[in-house]
C-alpha cells in the first residue's frame, strides 16, 4: 500500500511560494492606497476650506457694504473707500482705485493703499481723459471689463505702472442702465493674473457702488423736494402773514412794508434789508430790518435822497431791472452805504414796478460772499410785486375814504342847507333863530369848537349869534356889544380885503380883536 506524501511535490511548493508574494504585494499596495487616499482628503479639506474661508469673506463684506448703504445712503465717500478696501483685500491685491466717470471725464473719488507718487499724481492731475491704449480707455469705449496678466506686456503704460509698480491689474466698469457711471480698478505689484472668482467678486462690488449711487441720487432727490416743499410752506405762510397785514392795516403801509421786508431777508437767508419808495426823482426810506445801527443812523438821517452815479439803486432807477450782485469789492458800480457802513459784500436788489413804472425797490444784503439762488431771487421779486399791490391798495382805499368823505360832507352840508331853509321859511323875519341855525350848522360841519356871527354896522361890528362860546366870552360881549376890531386883527383884514382869512394858529398871530376886550377874548374873537 502506497504512502502518500505528507510533504506533496515541487509543484505545489511553487504555489504556496507565489501565494505569499501575491500577499505581501497586496498589504504593501494597500498601504500606499490608504496613504494617498488620506493626502487626497487633506487637499479636499484645504480647499473647501479656503472656498469656506473667501465666501465668508465676501459674505461679511458684502454685509458691511450694505449696511454702510442703508445707514448712511447719502455719504458716497465712505461706501466707495468700503468697497475698494474689500475688493482690494479679498482679491489680495496691493491697492486700488475707484473711478466716477461724467460722460468726459473719469474723477478718483476712493483710493486704497495707493502707493504716494502715484496718489499724489492722481492729486494733481484731477478729473482726466483716459490715454488711448491704457485699460480705462478700453472700458470706457467697450463698458466690458479689461484684465491684464502683466502690464508690462502692454503696448502703453499707465501711471500706475509708472508710479505705483502695478504688474497684474482688472479693471471693472460701473454701469446704469448701460451707461458708463464709473470703474473699480485693483493692482498686483507682481505677475499674478486675476481667477475668475475674483473678476466676478470685484464685479459684484462695481454693482453694489451702482446701487449706493442711485441710492445717493433718490435720496438727494427726496430731500430736495422735501426742501422745496419746506420753502414752499415757508413763502406760503409769509405770504399769507403779509395778506392778513394787508388786510388789517390796508392803508397803513408801514407795517406792511416791515412785514415784507422782514420775511424776505429771514427766508433768503439774509443779515439786513431795507425799502425804498421813488417818487420819479428821490428814494424815500420806508422800511427796515436788521441793520447795522451805524447805517440805520444814516439812512435815517439822510432823507429824501438822489442814488450817486455808478451806484447800484442808479443802476436799478435806469435800467429798471433785478441787480445781483455777488461781491460788493468785485462790483463795476460804486459802492454805497451799505457796504461802507453795513459791511454788505453780497445783495439783491429788486424794483418795485407799476405799469412799467418804478415806485420803489427792495434790497436785501448778505455781510459774507454768498450769492442768492435763482429761487431766492424770485422770492424777493414775489415780495416786491406784493408791495406795489399794497401802495396800489392803500391808494384806492384813501381815494375811496376821501370819497366818502366828500360825499359825507356834501350830505351834511345839504342836510344842513335844508335845515337853515326851514327855519327861514318858518322864521318869518326872525333873523335871531336863522343866524343861530346857520352858525350851529357851520361849527357843526366844520368840526369847530365853537363861533361867533358878527354883523357889521356903523363901521362897527355887533354879534349877532353865537354857538358854544366860553363863559368868558360870552360875559366880554355882554359887557361890550359893539366894538372896532384892533389892526391887522383877522377881522381887520377881512373888513380890509373882503375876504376869507384862514388862521392856523390865532396865538402866534397878531393879537388883538376888539380896543376893549381882554387879551384872552382878543383870542377868542380872532378864533370867532
Amino acid at each position: 500500500m502506497k504512502r502518500r506524501s505528507g510533504a506533496g511535490g515541487p509543484n505545489v511548493k511553487s504555489r504556496r511560494r507565489k501565494s505569499a508574494t501575491l500577499k505581501r504585494s497586496s498589504a504593501s499596495n494597500a498601504t500606499r492606497n490608504r496613504g494617498a487616499s488620506i493626502a487626497g482628503h487633506e487637499t479636499v479639506v484645504a480647499r473647501l476650506t479656503q472656498e469656506r474661508d473667501e465666501a465668508l469673506l465676501r459674505e461679511a463684506a458684502n454685509s458691511e457694504i450694505l449696511s454702510l448703504i442703508s445707514k448712511s445712503p447719502g455719504d458716497l465717500e465712505l461706501v466707495f473707500k468700503t468697497i475698494l478696501e474689500n475688493a482690494t483685500r479679498i482679491c489680495n491685491a496691493n491697492f486700488g482705485t475707484l473711478f466716477r466717470f461724467d460722460g468726459e471725464n473719469f474723477h478718483p473719488v476712493a483710493q486704497f493703499n495707493t502707493p504716494a507718487a502715484l496718489l499724489e499724481a492722481f492729486t494733481r492731475r484731477g478729473p482726466f481723459k483716459p490715454t488711448p491704449g491704457i485699460l480705462l480707455d478700453h472700458v470706457m469705449r467697450t463698458k466690458q471689463l479689461a484684465h491684464s496678466a502683466d502690464s508690462a506686456a502692454e503696448p502703453v503704460a499707465g501711471l500706475a505702472q509708472k508710479l505705483g509698480g502695478a504688474r497684474s491689474l482688472v479693471c471693472v466698469p460701473m454701469l446704469k442702465n448701460r451707461v458708463l457711471v464709473g470703474a473699480i480698478t485693483i493692482y498686483r505689484q507682481e505677475v499674478r493674473p486675476f481667477t475668475d472668482k475674483h473678476i466676478a467678486l470685484v464685479e459684484n462690488f462695481a454693482a453694489q457702488a451702482v446701487i449706493a449711487i442711485e441710492n445717493a441720487r433718490l435720496l438727494s432727490e427726496l430731500r430736495q423736494r422735501t426742501a422745496d416743499l419746506s420753502g414752499a410752506l415757508e413763502q406760503q405762510t409769509a405770504t399769507s402773514e403779509v395778506l392778513k397785514v394787508i388786510s388789517s392795516s390796508p392803508g397803513d403801509l408801514e407795517p406792511v412794508f416791515h412785514a415784507m421786508l422782514e420775511n424776505a431777508t429771514r427766508l433768503c437767508e439774509a443779515k439786513f434789508g431795507t425799502m425804498f419808495r421813488f417818487d420819479g426823482r428821490f428814494f424815500h426810506l420806508a422800511a427796515q430790518f436788521g441793520i447795522p445801527s451805524e447805517l440805520a443812523e444814516h439812512q435815517r438821517g439822510r432823507g429824501p435822497y438822489q442814488p450817486p452815479a455808478g451806484s447800484l439803486l442808479d443802476r436799478v432807477m435806469r435800467t429798471k431791472e433785478v441787480s445781483h450782485t455777488a461781491d460788493f469789492d468785485g462790483a463795476d458800480f460804486v459802492p454805497g452805504a451799505s457796504a461802507r457802513l453795513g459791511g454788505a459784500r453780497s445783495l439783491v436788489c429788486v424794483p418795485m414796478l407799476k405799469d412799467d413804472v418804478l415806485i420803489g425797490t427792495l434790497s436785501i444784503y448778505r455781510q459774507e460772499v454768498r450769492p442768492f439762488a435763482d429761487k431766492q431771487i424770485e422770492l424777493v421779486s414775489n415780495f416786491a410785486a406784493q408791495a406795489v399791490i399794497a401802495i396800489e391798495n392803500a391808494r384806492l382805499l384813501n381815494e375811496l375814504r376821501q370819497r366818502t368823505t366828500d360825499l359825507s360832507v356834501s350830505l351834511e352840508q345839504q342836510t344842513a342847507t335844508s335845515e337853515v331853509l326851514k327855519v327861514i321859511s318858518s322864521a318869518r323875519g326872525e333873523l335871531n333863530a336863522v343866524f343861530e341855525a346857520i352858525l350851529s350848522n357851520a361849527t357843526r360841519i366844520c368840526e369847530a369848537t365853537y363861533g361867533n356871527l358878527l354883523l357889521r354896522e356903523n363901521g362897527a361890528f355887533r354879534r349877532a349869534a353865537q354857538c358854544n362860546a366860553p363863559q368868558e366870552l360870552i360875559d366880554e360881549f355882554e359887557r361890550n356889544p359893539v366894538f372896532v376890531p384892533l389892526p391887522n386883527n383877522p377881522l381887520d383884514r377881512v373888513l380890509k380885503t373882503k375876504e376869507t382869512v384862514h388862521t392856523v394858529d390865532a396865538q402866534a398871530d397878531e393879537p388883538g380883536a376888539s380896543c376893549r376886550c381882554s387879551h384872552s377874548a382878543q383870542r377868542s374873537h380872532a378864533q370867532s
